[in-house]
């Protein structure tokens, strides 16, 4: 045989481009950019989800009682548009009948303090109104009423008469420490929350407790403890910023004092949750707190929250996705007059201190974007469980189907 029978033909091979090491680098760089995206926007996606996408929203506590009697239905600014009327107490004769500070009766306000026109008046303008049941004088509903069913109807008669999403039960001084009470309180607001179950008329519960620049009180720890226990699902807990007395360091400002205060409560709720069956995660327990300084001078005659610690507790507040600011109160948001001699001495219509033509309710709320109204539509503690993919593998296997989902679709 020939040598050319033997050959083979060997197809020609064009010649390969080499990668340069630039070249690898900048591909590598490139996908670790494309995950780290992805990566970080699904973090967003879980915060977004923990926190239930509400947005902190501002409402300063009016005193209906007090006098002169405030005109909440005409705010002087933004910041007034939202606001929680308080106090709702048990009547002097009447166990289970709500009052307006044990002295007005809901009818009676209608005509003497004109208080369902005022209401009207506000949410025509886009207002809107919660109601703060307690406070830290008079007898408190759960502690003179003892049936659950007639505190439950108690209860439902105030919200009804006001069509209010939002309720604020305020627990101070000796209702505190009542453990019978706090009982007949959970019970009753688990039957009404239960019985407007439906998201059209969802009920938010927010619990305003004292608290030192160290945190709740054992007493207030048991509180949030009994509500969640007994299956009450709570909007938060509202911080009572203000007369700390001895628990306050010397020479710690208030502002100190009070974001101490809030960053002590965080951990705090975080354990009551997690003693009651569900996990939440730091950014769902922010949303779930809230703050009201005692604005100007407070009950302790050396405690002044002045206007650059409101500022203080704003940057705070939205710095933490905090679920709400709160004052007390807008009845006091103004420069005492110059009648008003002995500054020192807390008054229910000024704040004991020069505002200069400024608002503590503008500082407070400056940047705030959430509505009180929207405040029911928020992030249950079941919820916020079943969202969280830190804590629950069932979490991170809803997360993770949702995002299948949306991938598919």
């Amino acid at each position: 045989m020939s040598d050319h029978t033997n050959r083979v033909e060997r197809p020609t091979v064009e010649p390969r481009p080499r990668l340069s090491v630039l070249r690898v680098v900048l591909a590598f760089a490139t996908i670790g950019a494309l995950v780290a995206g992805g990566v970080i926007g699904y973090q967003r996606w879980v915060s977004r989800a923990e926190s239930g996408s509400a947005q902190t929203w501002f409402a300063g506590y009016v005193d209906v009682t007090a006098t002169p009697t405030f005109d909440f239905q005409s705010p002087a600014t933004r910041a007034g548009r939202d606001v929680v009327l308080s106090f709702i107490v048990s009547a002097p004769n009447g166990p289970c009948t709500p009052t307006w500070g044990s002295a007005i009766t809901l009818d009676e306000a209608s005509v003497s303090l004109d208080l369902d026109r005022k209401v009207a008046r506000l949410e025509q303008q886009g207002g809107a109104i919660a109601v703060s049941f307690g406070g830290q004088v008079n007898l408190d509903l759960a502690a003179t009423c003892t049936d659950v069913d007639k505190l439950a109807a108690a209860y439902a008669n105030v919200i009804d008469r006001y069509n209010v999403s939002t309720i604020d039960l305020d627990v101070e001084g000796a209702n505190l420490n009542d453990r019978a009470a706090g009982q007949r309180r959970a019970e009753a607001i688990k039957k009404l929350q239960s019985s407007r179950g439906t998201s059209e008329k969802s009920l938010a519960i927010w619990l305003t407790l004292p608290v030192s620049p160290n945190g709740l009180t054992a007493d207030g720890q048991a509180t949030v403890g009994e509500m969640l226990r007994t299956g009450v699902d709570l909007a938060g807990v509202n911080a009572m910023t203000m007369d700390y007395g001895g628990s306050r360091a010397n020479g710690q400002s208030m502002l100190a004092a009070t974001t101490g205060a809030l960053d002590a409560v965080e951990p705090e709720l975080k354990i009551l949750y997690h003693r009651a069956g569900s996990e939440l995660s730091s950014a769902a327990v922010w949303s779930k707190i809230g703050a009201t300084p005692m604005i100007g001078q407070n009950d302790v005659l050396d405690e002044v929250f002045g206007l650059d610690a409101a500022k203080g507790l704003n940057d705070f507040a939205l710095s933490h996705r905090m679920g709400r600011v709160s004052m007390w109160s807008l009845n006091r948001d103004i420069t005492c007059g110059p009648k008003y001699v002995d500054v020192k001495r807390v008054s229910d219509a000024c704040s004991g201190v020069s505002q200069g033509g400024r608002r503590f309710a503008d500082l407070l709320s400056a940047g705030i974007a959430g509505r009180l109204s929207a405040s029911a539509h928020g992030v249950s503690s079941s919820s916020a469980k079943a969202l969280d993919p830190h804590v629950t593998g069932s979490g991170h296997n809803l997360v993770s189907s949702n995002l299948r989902a949306d991938a598919s679709g």
